[in-house]
């Protein structure tokens, strides 16, 4: 695969991010297929930050392994990323601040000097400058033209007129420095891919996703990395006509996302694991009350705090188990950006057809990290169904019973307050009209023989939530010589490595579980039993994946991959651990 990788790093503060998404709006702007990666630390101001942004005219899943440029803002960076320069990189670094030896680079890497600082002061007093330097040196080494990235810096910075004339004029000068004292990579890109992608974070694509279901509340208490859901919807509101409301704690933002979707409109929270952690018993009282409820938990490492801005998916169990009692719920693990967008519409329509709560189980990997996609990737999707089910009735009432006992499982709903309509709708167990068993029912016989039949009622949306949804996906080769198997953000690096295990002669697929509650057992029986291997993939100590699958259909992976240190999986490490399993040695 012909790809470009550019590594920046740096301190907190020093416009990291700015650089790696610079780079990343540079690449799809061009036709490029990109993924943005980003590494920073839970502090406020200080402590280790870098970017890895990389580009292809193929399409590509993740951050991908090693880099081409390094561009590294202070000596830390070097001590820690040079090591992943692959032969004929470049490392970037100003001498005025450091110098680096031969010694501290791989065979087969160049060493770049650039008094970026020294550039910068021809235009401005600020040091911050210095990136704008380093993005024109970037773009030369990449051999991409000078007018696309200033196309970008006008756009960023098109109201700040002294700050933009800087900024082109600085990364001109970066530009001009790397064409005179080095020229494009021999992996250098070529000028332009295919027509430009979208570039957007998983946060994004799940808010987007949302709008396009119809989504007019939303209530949240912002908790990394869940927060910039807010952010998107709070800067859009407006355009998309959505309330967005910033809650004192995740108690009261699930309690609000609640009461709206139960007055007829569609809501939804978001938060990570330790928020999620107080929303439990509300989220069960969204499942008696029968209420349509989507949750977004994104993941991140724990137990309590953990590490707050690395990666995990440590919280399936947690999901599966929340709140007290049993009932009816949906856990979706989109495994891209797309998927996050088609994924929490796909959520709200669950929702509301079966009357009940879905989480989105995203995580920190796929929140945060932004990814290329081609216009195709985000389909319109239909005009949402009503929300209701029961028209008005003539004089009189009709006898409504907001729980009635279907096959389905699915109670007709009205309005609240709707004309000859009203009902009872309360957290305790109730009859058929909403009537709680407490109060209005004596005797065992009675509230007995109505606790069975609500709870046989909710409980029978499982199996049809089942039959109405798609069993996993099963991507790569088939016949295969080993099936992968995961669910979540996992997929990303997993088909980047499909590509490169097809490279190195080996047949293997990925069975895609992007719907790990209601499981479907039957489907995923009939694909690993008639696998040669199996490799069992996920972020979390436990395989809490292999758990649920072993529970509900007696099949255990005897291999797996798990990874619990905050980082993302790269793809060589899936690579490996495939040619081990298969008795193979990497060549």
């Amino acid at each position: 695969m012909q790809e470009l990788a550019l590594r920046v790093g740096g301190a907190a503060g020093d416009g990291i991010a700015t650089v790696g998404e610079t780079f990343c709006r540079l690449l799809t702007r061009q036709g490029f297929y990109a993924f943005g990666h980003t590494g920073y630390q839970s502090v406020i101001r200080g402590g280790h930050v870098w970017f890895q942004a990389r580009g292809s005219p193929e399409r590509i899943w993740s951050q991908g392994d090693g880099c081409d440029v390094l561009y590294a803002l202070d000596r830390q960076t070097v001590e820690v990323h040079a090591p992943t320069l692959r032969p004929g990189g470049v490392l970037v670094f100003d001498p005025e601040k450091f110098s680096v030896l031969p010694d501290q680079v791989p065979p087969k890497v160049k060493i770049l000097p650039v008094p970026t600082l020294q550039l910068a002061r021809k235009f401005a007093s600020e040091p911050i400058l210095q990136n704008g330097v380093g993005m024109g040196v970037v773009s030369a080494l990449a051999g991409q033209p000078l007018s696309v990235l200033h196309g970008i810096l006008t756009e960023s910075l098109g109201r700040k007129g002294a700050v933009l004339a800087q900024n082109l004029s600085a990364s001109e000068a970066g530009f001009r420095y790397a064409k005179e004292h080095f020229g494009a990579l021999d992996r250098a890109l070529p000028e332009k891919g295919g027509s430009p992608k979208l570039l957007m974070s998983g946060n994004q694509a799940i808010a987007l996703g949302a709008v396009a279901a119809g989504l007019k509340f939303l209530s949240q208490y912002p908790m990394t990395p869940a927060t910039s859901i807010m952010h998107w919807l709070a800067a859009h509101a407006e355009s998309f006509h959505v309330v967005v409301k910033q809650a004192e704690d995740e108690l009261a933002a699930i309690n609000m996302a609640i009461g709206a979707s139960h007055a007829g409109v569609r809501a939804m929270t978001a938060t990570s694991g330790g928020g999620f952690a107080l929303m439990v018993e509300a989220f069960g009282m969204a499942a008696m009350t029968e209420t349509p409820l989507v949750v977004v938990e994104s993941q991140r490492s724990g137990p309590s705090t953990g590490l707050p801005t690395k990666t995990e998916q440590g919280d399936l169990q947690m999901i599966l188990g929340a709140s007290q009692g049993e009932f009816p719920r949906v856990v979706l693990g989109p495994g891209s950006v797309a998927e996050a967008y088609r994924e929490t519409a796909r959520a709200f329509q669950l929702a509301e057809d079966w009357q009940t709560p879905v989480v989105v189980a995203s995580d920190l990997y796929l929140s945060e990290d932004v990814q290329g996609l081609d216009r195709e990737d985000l389909p319109t999707l239909p005009t949402p169904a009503s929300l209701f089910t029961v028209p008005e009735p003539p004089e009189g009432g009709n006898g409504y019973l907001r729980y009635r006992d279907t096959p389905s499982g699915v109670s007709p709903r009205a309005i609240p307050g709707q004309r000859g309509l009203m009902f009872d709708a309360g957290s305790d167990e109730h009859d058929e009209s909403g009537r709680l068993v407490s109060d209005v029912l004596s005797g065992i016989p009675a509230y007995v023989e109505v606790r069975r039949k609500m709870m046989d009622k909710r409980m029978r949306k499982l199996s049809g939530i089942r039959s109405a949804t798609n069993p996993p996906t099963l991507e790569g080769s088939d016949p295969a010589e080993i099936t992968l198997v995961g669910w979540g953000s996992t997929a990303m690096p997993v088909r980047d490595a499909l590509a490169l295990l097809k490279g190195q002669g080996v047949a293997a697929n990925y069975l895609h579980v992007a719907q790990p509650w209601p499981l479907h057992g039957e489907a995923i029986v009939q694909v690993l039993r008639s696998a040669k291997r199996t490799l069992l993939i996920e972020q979390n100590f436990s395989g809490q994946l292999g758990r649920v699958i072993t529970a509900e259909t007696g099949l255990r992976f005897p291999d797996t991959l798990l990874k619990y240190d905050g980082e993302p999986f790269y793809p060589w490490e899936i690579v490996t651990k495939v040619m081990e399993v298969t008795g193979r040695v990497h060549r």
